[in-house]
């Protein structure tokens, strides 16, 4: 039986107090006007809740924490649009980006952060379903009992009803009008506030500031309000998207609708709002921007590219912009263009270390080892970088070894494997080049460290397969390449040429002749494989 009625008869809270208390599953919907969330429970208990139009989507929290960098949530996101199914998380946790216990525990944040939103709703109507469960496939789901999340929500409520009175609008611009480093009394700022203070400049609003200093909502509002009472910090302005628009209210609709859909990951919805404000204003720079970013996450890297384009000089001078393009410009092989990106990049942020690695990456790809080792050096020396990312330690023992400095990738590998032990693309680099002095018992107990991860990583079967090949093993072979390729469909196209072999050898031609047509599609320019393929129509 279904329960409703009205937030203003009785609060959210009091109602999940309910519904734990009577152990109902089901799905738990308020709206107040166009916002709109959802709380899942199951026998009583919290698993899963959000909201439309919030700023919290995982992959932002995440970045906003410092847990992972924009390259890493900009190459996750691209592998999302090529692995469907595949949740952003998910695909985080399998390229080494976090661990699963960092994952879970931001889920949870998320989770928590959207019930605590909901329950400053006073207006508007709720519904609760029996029996229903999330429809997203592949969601992470919690476990918290309500009474968990009620105090700190009744709390949050209290005090926001007072930060409200202050910035009712996280479009408010705020400015600094005295430093309280600088200030005759003595004050002791909260972690939060001294978070937050570095941002303040006359300039950036406060959706622009809690993304800078990496805090949700709540904390924001009440840091600000804390230095706003101080004397510290006054309003200076608002700023929106009206800007924008140039006051056209239906453009302005399109983007603000737009902006929440794509936040709450409904990209069709997102691209059709989008694509409306594209038919008022083609130049719009939000617009195309948003529409740049969906066109990359379905993989149309050319359709990204023109969006991109299509931005006002102005709009399109921005870090974000030079970045993407960068990384789409780098996954289409287009290096030199990408470097070129890059440098716009630095012109925006010249100290941010993450370009530099960018940049060395290209370089790897285009065999510049000795201009990647320069990239990876700028990176690392930066005063920004307190401890190297695992990508740098497994580039640079690439191009280290790849440039014949056998020992300075030794050493870098021997330090990277003592911040991340169990890094994949660390242990499989390094026992390339174990395996390249003749160290093969050392480089292959490496590669099985990293094949018992909680995410095993495909190269290090691969590299296992290599091993057994090479010795004979035909059937270790045949088992660490078929690992790899479960893991990895599209790892390479010279590991479904030897499954295609040793098919061959078999006597399965069917087989043989599937892996190798497999290989073709991955390397149409394969000879071996092609040699092989004419030998096969020839019987």
């Amino acid at each position: 039986m279904a329960i409703e009625g009205a937030l203003q008869d009785v609060s959210l809270a009091d109602i999940c107090q309910l519904l734990g208390m009577g152990n109902k599953t089901g799905c738990l919907s308020i709206t107040d006007r166009s916002n709109f969330g959802y709380i899942y429970f199951e026998r009583g208990r919290v698993i899963y809740a959000s909201v439309l139009n919030r700023r919290d989507r995982l992959g932002e929290l995440l970045v906003r924490n410092h847990v992972i960098t924009r390259k890493d949530l900009d190459a996750a996101t691209t592998r999302q649009a090529s692995e469907k199914g595949k949740r952003l998380g998910e695909i985080l946790v399998e390229h080494e980006a976090l661990d699963q216990e960092v994952l879970q525990k931001y889920i949870q944040m998320q989770i928590e952060e959207a019930v605590y939103h909901l329950f400053a709703w006073t207006q508007g109507s709720f519904h609760f379903d029996t029996d229903q469960a999330p429809e997203e496939e592949g969601i992470y789901l919690v476990n918290i009992p309500p009474e968990a999340l009620l105090m700190e929500g009744a709390r949050r409520v209290d005090e926001w009803s007072q930060v409200e009175k202050k910035i009712p609008s996280f479009d408010l611009v705020f400015q600094l009008d005295r430093n309280p480093d600088e200030s005759d009394e003595e004050v002791e700022l909260t972690k939060d506030q001294k978070r937050v203070l570095p941002f303040i400049d006359g300039q950036r609003t406060v959706h622009e500031i809690m993304d800078e200093a990496g805090l949700v909502e709540f904390d924001t509002g009440k840091a600000l309000y804390g230095l706003v009472q101080a004397g510290f910090v006054s309003r200076a302005g608002e700023r929106s998207t009206s800007e924008e628009t140039g006051g056209d209210q239906a453009l302005q609709q399109h983007l603000n609708v737009g902006i929440a859909f794509y936040r709450s990951g409904m990209m069709e919805d997102a691209a059709r709002e989008f694509e409306q404000a594209l038919a008022i204003d083609p130049t719009q720079g939000r617009a195309n921007f948003m529409m740049g970013l969906i066109a990359f996450r379905r993989g149309k890297m050319e359709e990204a590219l023109n969006h991109f384009g299509s931005m006002p000089p102005g709009a399109g001078n921005h870090y974000a912009v030079h970045r993407n393009t960068a990384l789409i410009l780098e996954l289409l092989g287009r290096y030199d263009e990408a470097l070129g990106a890059l440098d716009e990049a630095l012109v925006t942020k010249p100290t941010d270390p993450e370009v530099h690695m960018a940049r060395a990456i290209i370089h790897v790809k285009r065999g510049d080892m000795k201009r990647a080792l320069d990239a990876l050096r700028i990176y690392r020396t930066s005063s920004e970088v307190k401890k190297p990312s695992q990508q740098y330690y497994a580039y640079t023992i690439l191009a280290a070894a790849v440039g014949g400095d056998l020992e300075y990738a030794v050493a870098v590998g021997r330090e990277g494997l003592g911040h991340y032990p169990d890094s994949g693309p660390i242990l499989v680099n390094m026992g390339q080049v174990l395996e390249r002095r003749g160290e093969v018992d050392a480089a292959s107990a490496l590669y099985k460290r990293a094949t018992q991860g909680t995410q095993p990583l495909p190269q290090a079967h691969k590299s296992l397969g290599d091993q057994a090949w090479a010795h004979g093993d035909h059937d270790g072979a045949r088992a660490q390449y078929e690992k790899a390729v479960k893991l990895q469909p599209r790892l390479g196209d010279d590991v479904y040429l030897r499954l295609g072999t040793l098919a061959y050898r078999g006597n399965d031609r069917d087989v043989a002749l599937l892996l190798w047509r497999r290989a073709i599609d991955l390397n149409p320019n394969n000879e071996a494989v092609k040699s092989n393929l004419e030998m096969l129509s020839g019987e």
